[in-house]
Formats: structure tokens, sequence, C-alpha cells
């Protein structure tokens, strides 16, 4: 059964300048997220009011043993690849599609892991982190299901935050507070019954709250956001 909050719900016409509450489900792993963020960053610039998020890891892929996404006919990484092209070229992004054929990963739970260890530090380096990680697969084609990658990003997120406290980083890795945190991620996707990545649940002041399923341009995000 979907919670109250996590059910659909209309807005209001007018833009007015209050406050969103995001909770955004996403993977490293997923393409689609990756080709949403330029669209998420114009909604930080155009909403008129303060919008406040709060990342959810979705474990797109637990490992190939136990996925398949019988909508588009994908069980084995190399069937991932034309998924991975369309979303580029829909997008004009680059998305190395290719990348499961010559170094797929097994599975996004070792990243998404690790981003909740970011984020056991602050949110701030979580979305830090959540960032860095998806440039390292997107942009530098980097298999960030193995461990000396994800130490690697956070090598780089330690550079360029210095609250960031890299033995922390790997101790929550390895303690397993990164896992457990996680694991209350993927009980709020169960809860939400999130079944598509990435997802939006909106809340705005004086509305009820709204979910935005999937890839969507800024413009239709809107729309729906105000929406009579």
């Amino acid at each position: 059964m979907v919670s109250q909050d996590c059910k659909n719900a209309s807005g209001n016409m007018q833009v007015e300048k209050d406050d969103l509450n995001i909770v955004y489900f996403t993977d490293p792993l997923c393409c689609w997220s990756w080709a949403m963020k330029p669209q998420l960053d114009r909604l930080n610039v155009d909403w008129k009011g303060t919008i406040h998020w709060r990342y959810c890891m979705g474990g797109l892929l637990p490992s190939w043993n136990q996925f398949t996404d019988s909508l588009n006919s994908i069980s084995r990484p190399a069937q991932m690849g034309p998924i991975w092209m369309q979303a580029g070229q829909l997008t004009d992004l680059p998305i190395p599609h290719r990348i499961w054929i010559e170094d797929p990963p097994a599975s996004s739970y070792p990243a998404c892991i690790a981003v909740k260890c970011a984020m056991l530090q602050s949110p701030a380096l979580g979305e830090l982190y959540l960032h860095y990680i998806q440039e390292a697969i997107m942009m530098h084609r980097l298999n960030i299901a193995k461990y000396e990658v994800l130490q690697q990003v956070a090598e780089q997120v330690a550079a360029a935050a210095t609250c960031f406290d890299l033995d922390l980083f790997i101790e929550d890795m390895n303690n397993g507070n990164g896992l457990e945190a996680f694991r209350k991620d993927i009980q709020e996707v169960k809860y939400c019954s999130i079944q598509r990545f990435p997802t939006l649940l909106v809340r705005r002041t004086a509305h009820r709250p709204l979910l935005i399923t999937g890839y969507k341009p800024v413009d239709v995000i809107m729309s729906i956001i105000i929406q009579p």
C-alpha cells in the first residue's frame, strides 16, 4: 500500500515563492538520472522559492543474478547498452554505453553505499560524492562497482571539500554504517512503491505531495508542480 505522502496530487497554477521539499529517488548507475541532472540544476534556478533536497539511493542493480527488466528485455549487461545509447541520443548527453560490453558494473549497491557513507558526514558531502561518482562512470567510463574507484572518488571529494573525513568514509564503508543507511533507503523505496528512477517526491507548502516519475525536461517538471 502506498502511503498518502507518496500518492500523486495536483498543485496550484500560480508559482508562489514558497518552499519545495523534494526527495530524489536515484541511483549512481541510472543513465536517466544523469540525463536529469541539468534539468534539476535549472529547476533550482527557475523555481522562485527555496528547494530542499534529500537523496534516496534506489539500488537499481543488486546483481545480475537478481536483476531483470522485462519492459526493456534486459537480463544481462550487454543488453543495457542500447538503453544507454538511446538515453544519450534523446538527451544529447555523452553516455558511455560501451561500458556494458567493455567493463560492465556488477552492481550499483557499492556506489549507493558509498554515497550514503559520504552523506553520514553531511547532506552536502553526500550530494558532492553523488555528483563525482556519476561523473566517474558517465564521463570517465570507470566501473563504479569497484572499491578502488569508490575510494578514488572519495579522494576527489576530500580534495574539493576539506571538511570531508576520508578515514571516516573508509571506516563507514567497512563497519556497516553505510550499508545500514542504504538499507533504510531501500525500505523507503519499497514503502513509496518507487519502481522507476529517477523519481521526485515533491512536497510544497499548503499542497498535497506528488510523484514525478522518470526523466522529464524542467519545463514539464514545473508544469506538473503548478498544475491545477
